[in-house]
Protein backbone atom coordinates (compact mmCIF):
# COMPACT_ATOMS: atom_id res chain seq x y z
CA UNK A 1 0.00 0.00 0.00
CA UNK A 2 3.05 2.40 0.47
CA UNK A 3 4.11 1.73 -2.66
CA UNK A 4 1.05 2.75 -4.16
CA UNK A 5 0.60 5.58 -2.24
CA UNK A 6 4.79 6.30 -3.46
CA UNK A 7 3.54 6.46 -7.01
CA UNK A 8 0.88 8.22 -6.69
CA UNK A 9 2.92 11.12 -5.46
CA UNK A 10 5.22 11.14 -8.02
CA UNK A 11 2.36 10.88 -10.53
CA UNK A 12 0.73 14.01 -8.59
CA UNK A 13 4.88 15.15 -8.98
CA UNK A 14 4.55 14.26 -11.80
CA UNK A 15 1.80 16.54 -13.02
CA UNK A 16 3.03 19.35 -10.98
CA UNK A 17 6.30 19.62 -13.32
CA UNK A 18 3.94 19.09 -16.92
CA UNK A 19 1.84 21.90 -15.39
CA UNK A 20 4.78 24.30 -14.69
CA UNK A 21 5.87 23.63 -18.19
CA UNK A 22 2.61 24.16 -19.63
CA UNK A 23 2.43 27.43 -18.08
CA UNK A 24 5.35 28.15 -18.71
CA UNK A 25 4.97 27.90 -22.59
CA UNK A 26 1.54 29.27 -22.30
CA UNK A 27 3.14 32.65 -21.36
CA UNK A 28 5.70 32.25 -23.90
CA UNK A 29 3.29 31.91 -26.34
CA UNK A 30 1.20 35.08 -25.11
CA UNK A 31 4.46 36.77 -25.91
CA UNK A 32 4.73 35.89 -29.14
CA UNK A 33 1.49 35.91 -29.69
CA UNK A 34 1.40 40.30 -28.78
CA UNK A 35 4.51 40.49 -30.71
CA UNK A 36 3.01 39.39 -33.81
CA UNK A 37 -0.87 41.13 -32.92
CA UNK A 38 1.67 44.36 -32.77
CA UNK A 39 3.84 43.60 -36.02
CA UNK A 40 0.47 42.86 -38.03
CA UNK A 41 -1.07 45.96 -36.90
CA UNK A 42 1.90 47.67 -38.68
CA UNK A 43 2.02 46.12 -41.93
CA UNK A 44 -1.73 46.60 -42.04
CA UNK A 45 -1.03 50.74 -41.36
CA UNK A 46 2.14 50.23 -43.93
CA UNK A 47 -0.82 48.69 -46.16
CA UNK A 48 -3.35 50.76 -46.14
CA UNK A 49 -0.94 53.91 -46.39
CA UNK A 50 0.59 52.26 -49.67
CA UNK A 51 -3.17 51.94 -50.93
CA UNK A 52 -3.82 55.33 -50.21
CA UNK A 53 -0.18 56.46 -52.48
CA UNK A 54 -1.85 53.76 -55.39
CA UNK A 55 -5.51 55.95 -55.49
CA UNK A 56 -3.40 59.06 -55.58
CA UNK A 57 -1.36 57.98 -58.36
CA UNK A 58 -4.24 56.33 -60.10
CA UNK A 59 -6.12 59.57 -60.07
CA UNK A 60 -3.36 61.12 -61.78
CA UNK A 61 -3.53 58.96 -64.45
CA UNK A 62 -5.13 60.87 -67.10
CA UNK A 63 -8.24 58.33 -68.55
CA UNK A 64 -7.21 56.37 -71.90
CA UNK A 65 -8.83 58.24 -74.96
CA UNK A 66 -11.45 54.42 -75.14
CA UNK A 67 -12.47 55.58 -72.11
CA UNK A 68 -13.27 59.45 -73.00
CA UNK A 69 -15.01 57.83 -75.88
CA UNK A 70 -17.18 55.56 -74.24
CA UNK A 71 -18.28 58.56 -71.82
CA UNK A 72 -19.18 60.67 -74.51
CA UNK A 73 -21.06 58.29 -76.60
CA UNK A 74 -24.22 58.03 -74.54
CA UNK A 75 -24.06 62.47 -74.51
CA UNK A 76 -23.92 62.15 -78.59
CA UNK A 77 -26.72 59.80 -78.63
CA UNK A 78 -28.92 61.77 -76.79
CA UNK A 79 -28.48 65.21 -78.21
CA UNK A 80 -29.79 63.73 -81.63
Amino acid sequence: MISEFQDLSDKIDQLAEMTQALRRENAQLRQANSALVIENMSYQRKLSEAAGRVEALLEKIPALDGDAEQEEQPENEDAR
